[in-house]
């Protein structure tokens, strides 16, 4: 019952006053996010200088569950490399999936709480929404080096 506990603590306080949900001008990466299975809707926008994420932010609207893991992770991966960043995201990803080591869940700090969540099926992607927003943008970034 405790880590219930801690996971709705956790999510309610970054629901509630999320730190990064708001916008920054100047971003070199924007990339919009969307579950129309719910209609969470995100724009997550990065600013990076030599490579590591300096600034971050994201807009838009959803559930508790998504609002929250998108203001947990841009807390995560502010100060990161970029690799650095997608590492944090697979694990996220594998820890969802029950894959991860206690070791990796650890690395994740408070994004943790979201552990469970695989026994929400309908609040998986919600959860995942922000994560996978990140690992898009920086695909398509590469992808766009590449040309």
């Amino acid at each position: 019952m405790e880590s219930r506990s801690f996971y709705n603590e956790i999510l309610t306080e970054h629901n509630i006053r999320p730190e990064y949900k708001h916008d920054i001008e100047n971003a070199d990466l924007i990339l919009e996010g969307v579950n129309p299975s719910c209609g969470d809707d995100i724009w997550l926008k990065l600013k990076l200088e030599d490579d590591v994420i300096v600034d971050g932010a994201f807009t838009g609207d959803g559930c508790a569950v998504s609002q929250a893991s998108a203001d947990i992770m841009m807390g995560l991966v502010l100060g990161k490399k970029k690799d650095e960043a997608l590492k944090l995201a697979d694990i996220f990803f594998r820890m969802i999936k029950g894959e991860a080591d206690e070791d990796e869940i650890e690395s994740l700090e408070e994004a943790s709480a979201l552990r469970d969540i695989a026994h929400m099926p309908a609040r998986v992607k919600c959860a995942v929404l922000g994560w996978h927003t990140l690992e898009a943008m920086f695909r398509k970034k590469i992808k766009e080096n590449s040309l």
